[in-house]
């Protein structure tokens, strides 16, 4: 576009005189030409490669227990995506799955990398670095996967763009605290475990004595053997496990806690 059809020149002006109390209309990030048109000259705004292409993004979101829930950090990521003009091209969802369990227990983080392999995502957005896994090793073996398919990673909670290099160095740090809080998480479970022990109290789940459903039963409407047939039958009729968990309303670790015996049985 012309200069002067922007406002940026006074009337009557020559086409190359710009106000210099109005450099906030520039617009970003743009490259400017000098034309020159006969005895004229004009200056050409023109928009950069980087604002033409438009990124593409891939949401991934998690939580480690059935009671709660991804829809607070698929909006806010999606209002970051709208606001910085980014394309989301797909939700990658891990429902009631443990950040400590690899890719191969966690279907929807395994589908993201498949499609940054495949080229079909540049950018990978997640609500936080303890989303992506609690174990520094596989942090920093996914951010190098990453690098190497030219992947860039943003997490919200932490501001962190792995585009730069302080990014990438933040990462790994996040990395290591996200690591430490999970080993303090499992010293406070497993000493409060002990203290049970010792006080007599007889651990597991188990059944209740006088017939009555548990609180997770009420909320499945079914006992827990019946909640397992529904899944086996759901899963032989070819439902993934995705589908399998939203279909039921339970998370999709608890599905593939089911489902994983039978089909490493049946190969």
């Amino acid at each position: 576009m012309l200069l002067r059809d922007r406002g940026f020149s006074r009337p009557g002006a020559p086409y190359g005189r710009i106000k210099r109390k109005h450099p906030r209309f520039l617009p970003t990030p743009v490259a400017v030409f000098v034309a020159v048109f006969g005895r004229r000259k004009s200056i050409l705004l023109l928009p950069t490669l980087e604002a033409i292409i438009t990124k593409r993004v891939g949401i991934y979101i998690r939580v480690s227990t059935d009671g709660q829930t991804t829809a607070n950090q698929r909006r806010e990521l999606e209002a970051v995506a709208a606001r910085s003009g980014w394309e989301v091209v797909g939700i990658y969802e891990d429902a009631g799955i443990s950040g400590a369990k690899g890719r191969d227990r966690r279907p929807g983080f395994d589908r993201l990398l498949k499609d940054a392999t495949a080229r079909k995502i540049d950018m990978v957005a997640a609500w936080s670095v303890d989303r992506l896994g609690r174990s520094l090793q596989h942090l920093v073996g996914f951010l190098n996967e990453l690098q190497a398919l030219g992947c860039d990673l943003y997490l919200h909670q932490q501001a962190l763009d792995t585009s730069t290099p302080s990014g990438r160095a933040m990462f790994q740090m996040c990395g290591v605290f996200a690591e430490f809080e999970r080993s303090m998480i499992v010293e406070r479970v497993n000493a409060g475990l002990k203290r049970a022990k010792a006080q007599g109290v007889k651990l597991g789940r188990g059944r209740r004595k006088d017939g009555a459903r548990s609180l997770d039963e009420e909320r499945w409407g079914m006992t827990r053997a019946q909640l397992e047939k529904r899944i086996l039958s759901l899963h032989k009729g070819g439902m993934g496990v995705l589908k399998i968990g939203k279909e039921l309303g339970v998370g999709t670790g608890l599905v593939h806690g089911v489902v994983s015996p039978f089909v490493a049985s049946a190969a």
